[in-house]
């Protein structure tokens, strides 16, 4: 049975932790996003707030968020939901500026609210915790390439690192796309290995995986910023319909 009470502290804890992060990362790369078409009409580079301002904000978030998390969810909730910040902000962010790998790196943080979800109603991680957390690692791959392909240009002007930049014609970026799209098929049915979902959710993620991966093929053929939407357009849709499709095989099958 689900504890509402419970539910509603762990989205308020999360909800106000993960706005704390994205506010300190505002102020970090403050200089950065004034460079990108994309963030130089945020409320910071805009003029619209202080740093000052934002960062206590910021700062005042997290402490609260995570206040929430250890006093009225639980400690284990509370401490993934720190690490989470801490990879997101003084690990990822900076390599931006350093490596390509970002990408792979920042999907470890990116991954880890589902964790920190499993922890909250159950205060332990179980095998099945993990395969979430890698459905969403590998998921992470094909959505953020595709966007780094459509903003190429904004992330050069950074001097962000992202693959698409440091490569002229992204064969190895499509290549990546292709792999993870491709690994998170058999990752993604490894629920049912478990016994965890049933047949529903086996057909259901079947064809799910196979219309992700099918969405990055035209990049290969042509790496343009029009099969780059094709893909992120099929991301968004991929994960949500994925957590439904869970939710019914758990409920109905």
């Amino acid at each position: 049975m689900i504890n509402y009470l419970n539910f509603f502290y762990t989205i308020l804890g999360t909800a106000i932790l993960s706005g704390g992060a994205g506010t300190i990362n505002h102020c970090i790369e403050k200089d950065l996003d004034m460079l990108m078409d994309r963030t130089k009409s945020r409320p910071i580079p805009a003029g619209l707030i202080s740093i000052k301002t934002a960062l206590s904000f910021g700062l005042a978030q997290s402490i609260i968020g995570f206040a929430i998390l250890w006093v009225l969810v639980n400690q284990l909730t509370a401490i993934l939901g720190l690490a989470t910040i801490v990879l997101y902000l003084f690990v990822y962010t900076p390599l931006k500026k350093i490596t390509w790998l970002n990408t792979t790196i920042g999907a470890i943080p990116g991954a880890m609210p589902a964790l920190g979800g499993w922890a909250a109603s159950a205060n332990q991680l179980s095998p099945n915790a993990w395969i979430l957390f890698a459905i969403l690692f590998l998921w992470q791959h094909p959505h953020f390439y595709a966007i780094a392909i459509m903003c190429k240009d904004d992330y050069e002007r950074a001097g962000f690192k992202m693959l698409p930049v440091i490569e002229k014609e992204n064969h190895r970026t499509n290549r990546q796309i292709i792999w993870h799209a491709f690994l998170l098929i058999p990752v993604s049915l490894y629920f049912v290995v478990t016994g965890a979902l049933g047949i529903f959710y086996f057909w259901g993620a079947l064809l799910l995986g196979i219309v992700y991966l099918a969405s990055g093929i035209p990049l290969l053929k042509e790496s343009s910023i029009k099969n780059a939407k094709l893909l992120l357009r099929t991301s968004v849709v991929y994960l949500p319909l994925l957590l439904i499709i869970i939710l019914i095989d758990l409920n109905y099958y």
